[in-house]
This record gives structure tokens, sequence and C-alpha cells, in this order.
């Protein structure tokens, strides 16, 4: 490609905001071929075979903005003054701002040196109407920082009442895999009720959660956390339907599907059979809507009929995705229309939208259907709301933290409700990096940044209250997504693909609102190749980053030694892994961790059960050999126990690998100086099995590990009382201290 030809290309690039160069997660520069960036132009619709083609492409974008004038939404920080872009800022135009709360602002707009126009500061947050001349817009004026843990702890009169000494703390809990003596065959949310109530005895302030988000009713196959079908709505397999109709009735239920054996049985399960169990509980559901009229008292009818009126079109719209889908593949099992009846993208033209004549005749045709679909979301949002009401009566300050995937199936429910907001042709990935070297690619799509700013970044703030309703606190999945996201053609390898830009300031500004309306703390998972200044960007919008235990490094430093030359010193530092940090060291902006559901367990590691899983499963890197990795891990070993030793936490004789140092590991978290401390339910039980293993699809049973543990029962033995004490204190029981 001629020089000219590359210039023109990379203009268009950086002009959609995709970024022709970056830093991989070892901080060496790499640059996106041109045939990867012209692939990804092309799937954004911008014509870039020339460069005369660029340029018009270019063009055309300015037009689009220049069309567009005042956007349907613009940003300002509390107290500061807000930027407005007016194409013509050389003079002082008045405006007004009518507040939320019914006030009034006058003021006048001064220009300012970049071709905006300069508001006052708004001394009042939320959403007000910005009105210049004849144009208006949404002014959304953002607190500095989001609620953060000290404002919960505060709110509940606990900062004063921790004892001296001790740290707020909390579990980290793969739903499913909760038991609760019942043969429910999953967890549900009442388990999650009662692990709350459970932790909080133990004073937790906090239990965070996988997704809750739809899946496909008609497709249990896809049972996923991270690929959803939609991020509005919940998943109904997790309520428990006795909170509603009382246990007498679901009882009824199973005994008239003949139902109470597959119950059991599953009950009985190490690992979900989620096909299996899907259709049973749904067919329990089904029953006792189809009995609602005689098994609810009224006002429970009532309430149901409320929570669809506020549910409005977004709800109507996910119940008919989750009927036509049903109805579709009922179709296909009989032999009719086989192709596509899953994915909205290869249904009927008619169908593909749900403001389509054809989807709104299907609803008056199969209302029965819709009702049915809007229900199972109703006992969902019962079941979310019950959790952090007995969270909360429990005395957790924070109570539930619910988890934001970072995309959404693009077959699924939201993708096709919303359309206009989505990236068509592209999954969400990563590059390689340490722990996955050929790279990802979720599957999922993810929001269009242009299309936010456009449409007033409505998607995005919707998508943000569906998540923080009935939680505490709300982590956000690869929070990078909210600067850049690694965008993989579809059908391309995850190494061929590009980061685009996302506008992260406006992003935050709306977190931070939203965070504060909802009083829930915000927790952004930074870990991969992080964009440079982007963790002190969440740190200074209160968003907390997460701390892992195996990341938390310091750089090696060389030491003098007798006889030894610096080259050899260089060598030695080549092989020999980061040390640990001290606990007292870790980033205090931030939750602090063992593990993640993406990780190895505490024991896991220790024994190497993830090496086992890569090796069995072809997940090394290319350089890598099965007897390198157990080696290298042999020295990892040894640095943790070094950093135990010198926390004065352990002695002098490093256990084996079948002797995992559980207790020492989460008396040094609990040293650490981070605001909340997440200690996964696996790592409390000394669990050696992670939840997910990331790149893999079949051979590693992700998402389908149940624990053994009952919840209610969760603290009992006085092994987990003290692991429990241990990172709340810092501190091991006296016997076991090192002498």
């Amino acid at each position: 490609m001629t020089a000219p030809t590359a210039s023109a290309l990379h203009a268009l690039a950086r002009r959609a905001g995709l970024q022709p160069h970056w830093l991989d997660a070892w901080g060496h520069p790499q640059q996106v071929a041109d045939a990867t960036l012209r692939r990804l132009l092309q799937g954004l619709a911008l014509a870039c075979d020339t460069p005369a083609q660029c340029r018009a492409s270019g063009a055309r974008m300015d037009a689009e903005d220049a069309a567009l004038g005042l956007p349907p939404l613009i940003t300002a920080d509390q107290g500061r003054p807000a930027a407005v872009p007016w194409r013509d800022g050389a003079e002082a135009r008045p405006y007004r701002i009518e507040l939320e709360d019914g006030g009034q602002l006058d003021g006048t707009a001064e220009p300012a040196a970049d071709g905006t126009l300069c508001l006052a500061p708004v001394p009042a947050c939320g959403y007000h109407r910005l009105r210049i001349g004849d144009a208006q817009t949404v002014l959304a004026v953002a607190p500095q920082r989001c609620f953060g843990v000290d404002d919960a702890l505060r709110a509940a009169g606990h900062r004063s009442t921790l004892a001296a000494g001790e740290r707020a703390w909390g579990l980290a809990v793969q739903l499913y895999g909760l038991r609760r003596g019942a043969p429910t065959g999953m967890g549900d949310l009442s388990a999650l009720a009662q692990c709350c109530q459970a932790a909080a005895a133990e004073h937790a302030d906090a239990v965070a959660i996988n997704p809750l988000h739809a899946g496909f009713a008609a497709l249990p196959e896809r049972y996923s956390p991270y690929s959803p079908s939609s991020r509005l709505f919940h998943n109904p397999l997790y309520a428990d339907p006795a909170a509603v109709f009382g246990q007498d009735a679901v009882d009824s239920a199973i005994a008239a599907l003949g139902a109470g054996a597959a119950f059991a049985q599953h009950e009985a399960r190490s690992e979900i059979d989620w096909p299996h169990l899907s259709r049973l509980r749904l067919s329990v559901l089904r029953w006792l809507w189809e009995h609602r009229e005689q098994l609810l008292p009224p006002s429970a009818l009532d309430a149901c009929a409320a929570f669809r009126a506020r549910g409005g079109t977004a709800l109507h719209a996910h119940a008919c995705y989750e009927a036509i889908q049903a109805a579709r593949l009922a179709e296909a099992a009989n032999g009719m229309n086989a192709n596509g009846a899953a994915d909205w993208r290869c249904w009927p033209v008619t169908l593909r939208s749900p403001t389509d004549t054809a989807v709104t005749a299907f609803a008056m045709a199969h209302p029965q259907e819709i009702d049915y679909h809007a229900f199972l979301q109703w006992l969902a949002d019962d079941g979310r709301a019950r959790a952090q009401q007995a969270a909360r009566d429990a005395g957790m300050a924070i109570g539930v933290i619910a988890d934001l995937a970072v995309g959404a199936d693009p077959g699924g429910s939201q993708a096709w409700s919303r359309q206009q907001d989505f990236l068509d042709g592209f999954h969400a990935g990563a590059p390689p990096d340490v722990y996955n070297p050929h790279g990802q690619d979720w599957g999922v799509t993810v929001f269009s940044p242009r299309s936010l700013h456009r449409h007033g970044y409505g998607a995005f703030i919707e998508m943000l209250r569906a998540n923080l309703a009935h939680a505490g606190g709300l982590r956000i999945d690869h929070v990078l997504g909210l600067a850049r996201m690694w965008l993989v053609p579809a059908g391309a390898s995850a190494r061929d693909g590009a980061y685009l830009e996302f506008p992260l300031q406006v992003l935050l500004r709306l977190v931070a609102l939203e965070s504060w309306r909802h009083r829930a703390i915000i927790i952004g998972e930074n870990l991969g190749t992080v964009p440079a200044h982007l963790d002190s960007a969440l740190a200074a919008r209160g968003v907390l980053g997460i701390d892992v235990l195996w990341f938390a490094r310091a750089e090696p430093a060389l030491r003098e030694t007798d006889g030894t030359e610096p080259d050899a010193q260089v060598e030695a530092a080549s092989t020999a892994p980061p040390p640990f940090l001290r606990a007292e060291d870790w980033p205090r902006h931030a939750v602090a961790t063992t593990s993640t559901h993406d990780l190895p367990t505490v024991a896991g590691w220790w024994q190497g059960r993830d090496l086992a899983w890569r090796e069995r499963l072809g997940l090394l890197a290319t350089d890598e050999t099965p007897q390198g990795a157990r080696d290298a891990r042999v020295r990892e070993r040894t640095a943790l126990w070094q950093a135990l030793r010198d926390a004065g936490l352990a002695g002098a004789d490093m256990p084996g690998p079948e002797h995992p140092p559980l207790d020492t590991v989460l008396a040094w978290l609990g040293r650490t100086r981070t605001p909340l401390r997440l200690l996964p339910l696996e790592d409390l039980l000394g669990v050696a099995e992670q939840a997910n293993l990331p790149g893999t699809t079949a051979g590693h049973p992700n998402w389908q590990r149940r624990l053994d543990a009952d919840v209610r029962r969760l603290f009992d033995t006085p092994v987990l009382r003290a692991r429990a004490r241990a990172v709340r204190q810092g501190q091991l029981p006296g016997a076991q201290r090192a002498r």
C-alpha cells in the first residue's frame, strides 16, 4: 500500500474512533494491519478502498455530526463549568436550565477557544433541560464521584461501629452454585437472601453475584451468564416461586407434573444439567402461572399488573421476543422454517423489529404467551427485591452487588429491540495477553459509541437503571470497555481485531449520576490490557477497580550480591516471578480479592489445577511447555510464600502442592487497605476448581459447578468462622501464627 493510501486509511480509522496503534499487555507497541482496518471500517459502513473513498467517508461523518446540531444529551460535572458544543460559538448567547426539581437557572453562555459555549457551574445534579434559543437538550449534571463504600457504611451506621482493626468485607458467589437444603437443582434468589443473612451474621456488608441477565427460555443450552439475551431483564430460572405462591403451591405443581424425583436427581448432582433443569423449572413456573388466579391473592395479581405497566414497551418487546423465538423453534422442530429459527436476524423481514406490524399481530394472536413471559420477569424482579431487602434487614451496609455483563448476544432480545444502538457484525473480545495467549472472542455485541451519542445515551442509561434496581452495588464487567473495546469482525480470529474508542468521561459521569440515585457502589473489572490513565480516571470518579492476588505484584529490583555480575542478575530476574506486593501496599481505589470466576482459586492455583486444565485443553501458549508451566508455578508459589513470611504470617517451611496455605492467604488479604475485601465463596470453602476457564466452550464445566455447603449453615463450623475473621481482621488464630 502506498504511503498516501495508508495515511488516508489511518486518518479515517482515527476519525471513526479506531486505534491503528496500541500497546499490548507486555507494553510492546503493536500496529493493526491495514487489511484489518479496512474490514472494520467497511463493517461500520465507511468506504475505504481508495484515498478518495476515505476522504469522502470522513466528510460524510462530519456532515452527519453537523446536521445533528445540539446533541440530545450532554454531560457536565456538578459545580464546574459546562461545555456545550455549538457550531457558531463566536458570540455569547442567553440560556435557561430547567432543573429536575422545578427550579430554573438563567445565564449567558460565553464562547470558548475550542468552539464550544461555556455555561456557569450548575450546583444541582440530575437530568435537566437546557435551552439556548430554539435549541434544547438534556444536560446531565453528575456528582464528582460515585457513591462509595464509606458512604454506605456511614449511612448504615457501620463506620463508627466497626471494631478497631476490622475492615469491611463481603462474599463473592456464583448464585447458581448455592444450595439451601431444598431440591431446587440450582441456587436461586431465596438462596441468595439466605446467603446474605448468613454472611451478615459474620459482619459482612456485601454479597457479590454473577450476572442474572435474561437468557433464552427456549434455548436452555445457552446458559453463560456473560452471553445474555438481554441486560435489561432477568433470568427467571433464578426465581423462587415459593416466595410468592408459597411452598404448598409449588409442591402441588411439582406433584401434578410428576417432577419430584427429577428435582431430587438434579439436586444430587455436582454439576448443573442446564438444558434439562431449565425445562423442568420452567414447567413448574408455567403450571403456577396457569393457576395463578386460584393460587395468588388479589394483592399479588395487582402487583404483577403494576410491574407490567411500569415495564412499558421494553418489557412488552422482551416478552414478544421470547414468545416469537419459542414459536419459531417449535416450528423448526416440526421440520418447518428450520434455518434461523433462533436468531432474529434470520427471521422473516416482517418480524425483525419490535415495531413491525407482524410483531403486533403476533402479540394480539398470542396474548397468553406475552402475559406468561411478563409474569416470569415479575417473579424474578420480586426475588431480587426480596434478596436485597433481606441483606439490608440483616444489617448489611451494601447488600447485593449485581454484575453487568460487557455485552449481549447479537441474536438476542436486547439487540433486537435496540438495533440502532448496537454494532452489527462485530464481537467484543480481547487481544492476546498473559492468561489468554490466543486472544478472546466473547461472541457478544456492544453499543456503538456513535449511535449512543446520536440518541442521547438512552440505551446506556436504561441498562444502568435496570441493573442498579434492587442492588447496593454494581460490578461492571470489563470496565475497560468504557474507554475502548477490542472489536473482532464476526468470523475472524480474535487476533485480527482493533480497539474502538468510547467517550470515557461521558459514560463515567452517567455512571456516577446513577450510582448516587440508587445509593450503590460501583466496581469496575479493570483486568486485561489496560489503556494508559484508565485506572486514574476510574479512581478520580470513585469507580473501584479490582485488585486480584495473582496480579498484585511489585517490579523486581536487582540486588547486590557477592560475586554476582549485573548480566547474571538480569538473567535471573527474567526467570524469577515478580515479587508479590505487601498487602499494605495494594492500591486503595479498589476492592481486594483472592481471585475471580475466570481465574484459579487459591487451592487450585497452589495445586496447579488450572495448569492441568490448560494442558488438557490445549490452552498453553505456543512457546510454553507443560513442564515449563509447572516449574514456573513452583517459583510463583515460592514468591507467594516469601511474601507471607515477610508479613509474619508464615514460617520457614513452605507446604507442598497438596496443602494450600488458605488460612494464611486469607489473613494476608485482610491486611489490604482497600475499602472492601471480597472473598470468593470457593476460597472460603477451600474448593480447588474455578467457575469458568476462559477460551473454552466445551471440555470444562463452565458455569455448572455446585458447591456442597448449605448457605443457611455456612458459618456453623469454627473453621469457616475463623476464615471470615481472618479476612475481616487480617490475623490468623493465635495457634496458627508464625513464630
